[in-house]
């Protein structure tokens, strides 16, 4: 089957308010001229304000229509957001590994909703984590989150288990450099400024990131050049009005 368009998929949950997870992976995947096949992680029932409750799909569901996708199509790039804990995650990047090592990985580690919801069960395994990360391609944590998976300090963590990964640490959460977002890779880091700081809060913004990051890897962007395209994106989708939920634009 031929595609004039580079195909990428996302692995991620079900928002009914299509603000953040697979549905805002899909509307983005649509605006950079990307092709988004998408795969179910967990049912929630939230809206941009409240998060009620999560169903999660078995890891053995996931995995088999993950297999099934990855043979089929000819997958550049895979976003994986929220995931029941570290192992099924190192399932699934398992799993991708074992069809085609060259399908970049990119890993928005959703740990708590803005509401405060947890996502994650249980600790985060060091020894799991150590073998998950040399399996993805970038890691895109913001402060917070980069806080709960080492429980040490945020940038210099990133820098550590960048010679694991590449890790985009995203300075949404950082008062002390609001919206400047740190890119680390084995050793080197580039520092990525916004062009305004001035933005209207927005539901499922990190997974608007992270999917607009997957969509120009797939286009062919190397790394840094990706993040800042994405950073771009995210400027524009958080300043298109004024409403939790936010516009995509062309």
């Amino acid at each position: 089957m031929h595609f004039d368009r580079p195909i990428v998929l996302s692995i991620a949950g079900l928002d009914p308010s299509a603000g953040a997870g697979l549905l805002a992976d899909i509307k983005t995947f649509e605006q950079h001229k990307v092709y988004g096949l998408g795969i179910c992680s967990a049912q929630t029932l939230q809206t941009e304000t409240e998060f009620l409750s999560v169903r999660w799909e078995k890891s053995a569901d996931i995995v088999t229509v993950l297999e099934k996708m990855l043979t089929h199509y000819e997958v550049k790039a895979v976003k994986i957001g929220i995931v029941e804990d570290i192992s099924v995650l190192l399932k699934i990047v398992s799993a991708i590994n074992g069809i085609d090592k060259d399908i970049k990985i990119i890993v928005d580690p959703i740990l708590r909703s803005s509401s405060g919801f947890t996502f994650w069960k249980g600790n985060i395994s060091e020894s799991i984590l150590k073998e998950v990360l040399p399996r993805i391609y970038l890691l895109t944590p913001n402060y917070d989150e980069m806080g709960l998976i080492t429980g040490q300090d945020a940038k210099s963590s990133a820098e550590e288990l960048s010679m694991y990964c590449n890790i985009l640490l995203k300075g949404g959460h950082n008062k002390g450099e609001p919206a400047i977002d740190y890119l680390f890779m084995k050793g080197e880091s580039d520092k990525i400024f916004p062009e305004t700081v001035s933005f209207s809060s927005k539901h499922g913004s990190g997974c608007v990131l992270s999917s607009s990051i997957t969509a120009n890897l797939a286009l062919g962007f190397e790394l840094p050049a990706a993040c800042r395209l994405a950073k771009n994106y995210i400027e524009r989708f958080l300043s298109g009005s004024e409403t939790l939920l936010g516009y995509h634009n062309v």
